[in-house]
Order: structure tokens, then sequence, then C-alpha cells
């Protein structure tokens, strides 16, 4: 059998049409798609919390969401996490939502390390890396930011949260509502 281009590009659309319409099974092991830009809608997603229950991306709109993806290993993840604790406290009854997903991990050592340093917003579980591989996650720490409309506003790769820098993302948002801000990729 001869392989052509024509073969290979029928191959490529039809493992992709598996993925989007949920038929491929397994972990998702592959890389993940490009990052969301300033501007684009960002995308839907259902994951399980630690307690079991479902989380959606569109249960949160209308609030400012930060979509923190991480592990425990990742150093600079949980270096990060006292500021992000620290915004949601400072800034939830403002419309300020963390939702830090897990990649990959046991629930058990997540849980553990949660409980272990007080962190109280909602934590996802990434099972399958799925949700990361959607919103281009490749290596960690990374940070999306949501604008009230559901509108990505800001992608931060790598780089390391602090509280003051959550609360400048949070303040431009809101000064900018409805317009898109620039993709950082500190």
């Amino acid at each position: 059998m001869r392989w052509d281009a024509g073969r290979a590009v029928i191959i490529g659309l039809a493992l992709g049409w598996c993925v989007v319409c949920g038929q491929a099974t397994g972990p998702a092991w592959g890389m993940g798609e490009r990052p969301p830009m300033a501007g684009m809608a960002a995308q839907e997603f259902v994951l399980p919390d630690l307690k079991g229950g479902a989380h959606t991306l569109s249960q949160y709109r209308g609030n400012i969401v930060l979509l923190n993806f991480w592990a425990t290993w990742c150093k600079p993840c949980t270096t990060e996490m006292p500021a992000m604790q620290a915004a949601h406290e400072r800034l939830r009854d403002d419309g300020f939502v963390v939702l830090a997903i897990n990649e990959l991990e046991d629930d058990q050592q997540v849980a553990e390390h949660i409980r272990a340093h007080g962190h109280t917003f909602p934590v996802l579980m990434d099972r399958h890396n799925r949700v990361a591989n959607q919103y281009g996650v490749f290596g960690l720490p990374v940070s999306v930011f949501i604008d009230e409309a559901g509108v990505v506003t800001e992608y931060i790769k790598g780089g390391l949260l602090t509280e003051q820098k959550i609360h400048d993302v949070v303040k431009r948002i809101k000064a900018h509502a409805g317009q898109p801000l620039a993709v950082s990729t500190r």
C-alpha cells in the first residue's frame, strides 16, 4: 500500500475527529494544542474536584478566573500557591476565582499537599491531561486569566505568580472589560 499525502491527511482528520468528539479513550499523552491567545474564547471543560464534584469553566462565567496548571513535584508551582491563596482570600468577594488544575497526579497525594498547605481554592484533577492539552500546556506552571465574558486575557508560562502580579492582572482585566490584553509568556 502506498502512503501519499491524501491518505495522511484523511487519517489525521479522522484521529482529530475522534479527539474532538470524545471518542478517543485512555490518557491524552500527546502534545497540547496551541496556547490560547488574548481575545480568544476560553475552551469549555469539565473536571472533578478532590471530592468528586464536577466543575465546568462556564459555571464561573461572570467572574475573573485564574486557571493555574500545576503539580506537587513542581517547585515553582508550589512556590506560587501561597500567593494564589492570598489573592483568592482577598479578591473572591470581588468576583475572582482560582481554579488550580493538577496534572496527572494521584488524588490522595494532591489532597495531602493541599491540606498540608491550607489552600482553600478549588483544586481540579486533570487525570488524563486533556484540559492541559486543550490549553496548550507544555511545562509547568502555566496560568491563564479569563475575563467575566469567558475570554482569555493573559497566558503566563513558567512565570512565578505573586499576590501583587495577580492583583495587577485582575485590575487590568476590570479596567479593560471587553478588550483583550496582550499575551504574556513570562
